[in-house]
């Protein structure tokens, strides 16, 4: 069965494809030629980098793709298309050429409710320093990250977090003004 997944795509340095919005018109290919029939693309928009504003912007955007792959499969193959953009996982939320993150496949939620809850309730502190080391869907920052619901809100306003019970449309709603203020259409 193919389900509806949900991906992000960032990057704010040139990789050998050029820069960033090149970059990711060039990975939007790859991740239909690996993961299956793309439904949808989100424009793409401009957005300062986080945490740090001394990096150059970033460039993000949102697909939706019906993949008949497992989200373990789904996980390796971003990386495996990262990797072939020049990624490098020297910082955690540094610069990067290509920054592909699972958002959400269909409503499942892995590795299990108590796991997931534990990853969205993360202290802001300890996000920056901690990272699961396992799959967790949906993404844990998703409902956090104006750069994220902006495009995703475009492609996938009612699709709902199966454990907050939010649409997207809702999550965004619940931002903080700033934390979308400076994010704009490229």
């Amino acid at each position: 069965m193919k389900e509806l997944t949900a991906i992000a795509l960032g990057g704010n340095l040139a990789s050998r494809h050029g820069g960033p919005q090149t970059t990711l018109l060039a990975a939007l290919g790859e991740i239909g030629s690996e993961l299956g029939t793309i439904h949808a693309v989100s424009r793409f928009f401009s957005t300062p980098a986080f945490p740090s504003r001394e990096s150059p912007p970033f460039v993000n955007a949102a697909v939706l793709v019906r993949t008949a792959l497992a989200p373990g499969e789904v996980l390796t193959a971003l990386h495996r298309i990262e990797a072939g953009f020049g990624r490098e996982r020297a910082e955690r939320w540094g610069a990067r050429t290509l920054d592909l993150d699972l958002l959400f496949v269909g409503d499942r939620v892995l590795p299990d409710a108590g796991v997931q809850s534990h990853w969205r309730s993360l202290a802001p502190e300890r996000q920056g320093q901690e990272a699961p080391d396992a799959l967790i869907l949906p993404h844990p920052r998703l409902a956090d990250r104006g750069f994220v619901l902006i495009p995703l809100a475009e492609i996938a306003p009612g699709w709902r977090h199966p454990l907050a019970g939010q649409s997207v449309s809702e999550m965004l709603a619940a931002l903080p003004d700033e934390a979308k203020a400076e994010i704009c259409p490229v």
